[in-house]
């Protein structure tokens, strides 16, 4: 089993800037529009084995990023705002929440519940950059960005594939 330090430790491993995304990003992207229905897009998901996809306007601009994470919040329980009783007065925590997860449950297209702010790669991003972000962030999807138009994507299992192939030492 590979640890997430290993992971990192092994992108670093005789390569340290010498492989970048570009080399080991998916390149072929399956794409989707703000106005698709969520019903279809858990069916795509399912069909391309697939966890994320870029979200991209009609004019193929980028807007942000729809992961599986997304379709699961509309089914969890509504997170309630809690009251604290402070002085003579009620103040209201977690009410950002609380409206975030009603909007995303009301939420009958990719534009209600995709992910707008982003963590993008660039294609000369080294991959022990990626593999670090992957690890300590816990993020495992990411766009790559070129003047802000879609290149390409990286996620765990491009690291892996690229391990797999030698690419890694």
């Amino acid at each position: 089993m590979m640890t997430g330090a290993a992971l990192v430790a092994r992108t670093n491993n005789g390569n340290r800037g010498h492989m970048n995304v570009r080399d080991i990003m998916t390149t072929e992207v399956i794409t989707v529009k703000p106005d698709m229905d969520l019903h279809s897009l858990a069916e795509l998901f399912l069909k391309k084995d697939i966890s994320g996809a870029p979200v991209l306007d009609d004019q193929g601009r980028f807007l942000g990023i729809v992961l599986e994470e997304g379709l699961i919040v509309r089914d969890k329980k509504v997170h309630l705002p809690m009251f604290l009783f402070v002085l003579l007065g009620f103040v209201t925590v977690g009410e950002e929440r609380f409206e975030e997860d009603l909007k995303k449950k009301a939420a009958t297209t990719v534009l209600g519940i995709m992910e707008q702010e982003i963590n993008a790669l660039s294609p000369d991003t080294p991959v022990e950059d990626a593999a670090t972000m992957i690890i300590e962030k816990g993020i495992h999807y990411f766009p790559v960005l070129d003047n802000a138009r879609l290149v390409g994507v990286v996620t765990r299992k491009d690291i892996v594939r690229a391990i797999a192939e030698g690419k890694i030492a």
